[in-house]
């Protein structure tokens, strides 16, 4: 999730399409289910207040996991936590004894506790350590610019970002790194600043770079690529895949999946050899025709929903389970 233009603060927490969200997994009593980016598990209570069912939850930061304690306890025997990547799904579920799911919700991008602690470096509103790491480990933001050549950090900004202007900010970057290590989300966010006109939608001009880096230092495409895969295999007969996108390197992903797995993808040439394959009719149905969207009242109350989309998918009862 990208940082908005400067309309005021945000709520603390306000889960994104939660309405929306509910009414398309459609949980019933009995059924197990998976939220597999917990956060600070929002879609976790709606989902257990809805119905008498199983909730599984993962989430790769630590303090989420910890501020889940008491939603564990509220919800006895109900909702289990577990710490890891989504894209480990069934790996974190298989050592629980859980192979099959009646329906799976992912809400992707950064949550407002992350956005919002400026220790966590993951925003430019606050000054804080350049971090951005959701699991508190492995190569930080400033890992990555203050020791990147500079043609790596122009790709990054460029393939994560969409910034046009990648390889100026990644130049501005290696000069201001060679007069001291860049360390904090202001310094970094000045430097790009420093070299970018203002944004006509009036958005902040470091706001493509931060979702660059925070998207690199997460590996957060390759891990919704492997989610999405691992999410199909767990669903039973009519199970249900429900996923929030918030920018389009996201939403194009998830979109391609669900295409592919109801279907939707175009057939081959009569005059490729490949049309002359069988082609097996699909294991998936697509719920949402077009992507859903938050609405007006909602991106009033929470702008950070603004860019949210909504796809979903169900396993057809007569597919194979495997």
């Amino acid at each position: 999730m990208t940082d908005p233009a400067p309309t005021g603060p945000a709520p603390t927490h306000v889960p994104v399409m939660l309405p929306e969200v509910l009414a398309t997994l459609a949980p019933h009593d009995g059924g197990t289910y998976l939220d597999g980016t917990f956060g600070g598990g929002a879609y976790a209570s709606a989902i257990l207040d809805h119905a008498s069912c199983t909730l599984w939850a993962i989430d790769r930061d630590p303090d989420a996991i910890e501020r889940g304690a008491s939603l564990v306890a509220r919800y006895a025997g109900r909702l289990h936590l577990l710490h890891g990547q989504f894209a480990d799904m069934v790996a974190l579920l298989a050592q629980a004894g859980v192979s099959r799911l009646d329906g799976i919700v992912l809400d992707l991008g950064v949550s407002s506790f992350q956005l919002d602690d400026p220790d966590r470096g993951f925003s430019f509103r606050h000054d804080g350590p350049l971090d951005m790491r959701m699991g508190k480990h492995g190569t930080s933001a400033a890992d990555l610019v203050n020791a990147l050549p500079e043609p790596a950090l122009a790709d990054i900004l460029y393939q994560f970002g969409e910034e046009r202007a990648s390889r100026r900010i990644a130049q501005a970057i290696v000069a201001a790194r060679q007069q001291a290590p860049i360390e904090t989300t202001a310094r970094l966010a000045a430097i790009i600043r420093s070299v970018l006109p203002p944004d006509r939608s009036g958005n902040h001009p470091a706001t493509r770079s931060f979702q660059a880096l925070r998207i690199k230092v997460n590996d957060e495409l390759q891990q919704i690529h492997r989610a999405l895969t691992q999410a199909a295999g767990l669903l039973g007969p009519n199970g249900r895949l429900v996923v929030v996108a918030f920018h389009s390197l996201e939403d194009r992903i998830v979109k391609q999946f669900m295409h592919q797995a109801t279907g939707r993808t175009g057939a081959p040439s009569r005059h490729d050899p490949a049309g002359l394959t069988h082609r097996h009719a699909p294991a998936f149905r697509l719920l949402t025709a077009r992507a859903l969207r938050p609405s007006p009242s909602e991106t009033d109350h929470n702008p950070r929903s603004r860019s949210a989309r909504l796809r979903a998918l169900e396993r057809l009862d007569e597919s194979p389970t495997t």
